[in-house]
């Protein structure tokens, strides 16, 4: 070993990023301890010819399937067409939701301010409306 960087990272040049998966990871993750013996994150993940392998051979005696569980754990997971299986979330496409404007969640957060204060108002309606009837009720009848 000569201590030398590949040629990708000695030029200075970047990798392109890893393409990712549109299977979520947690989905994986959970057929996998479920039933993974039987492969079927394998079969969720698009590679049906290594589950029904799984399938066959219960998980290789538990070895293969502890093995897919680490590695779904760790993120380190590819689906049927090499992507990584690394999205927790449950979606469609893997479109990440985009941050809201700052602007919008001021409108937001002043839309909740006046519902709040809307609900403030009925309550103490109604908390008058209950104290006038219970001063009905305890006056004495003469």
């Amino acid at each position: 070993m000569t201590g030398r960087l590949p040629a990708a990272y000695d030029s200075g040049e970047r990798r392109p990023p890893a393409r990712v998966s549109d299977r979520s990871r947690g989905v994986a993750l959970g057929l996998a301890v479920v039933g993974g013996a039987f492969g079927l994150h394998r079969f969720y993940t698009g590679r049906p010819q290594s589950a029904v392998c799984m399938c066959l051979t219960l998980g290789g005696f538990g070895l293969w399937w502890l093995y897919d569980v680490v590695v779904l754990a760790a993120g380190d997971f590819r689906d049927g067409d090499g992507r990584r299986v690394v999205r927790w979330e449950v979606g469609e496409g893997g479109t990440a939701r985009l941050p809201r404007s700052v602007e919008d969640l001021e409108e937001r957060l002043q839309g909740l301010e006046t519902q709040v204060s809307e609900l403030a108002e009925r309550l103490d309606f109604t908390e008058r409306l209950l104290a006038q009837v219970r001063e009905r009720s305890t006056l004495p009848k003469g």
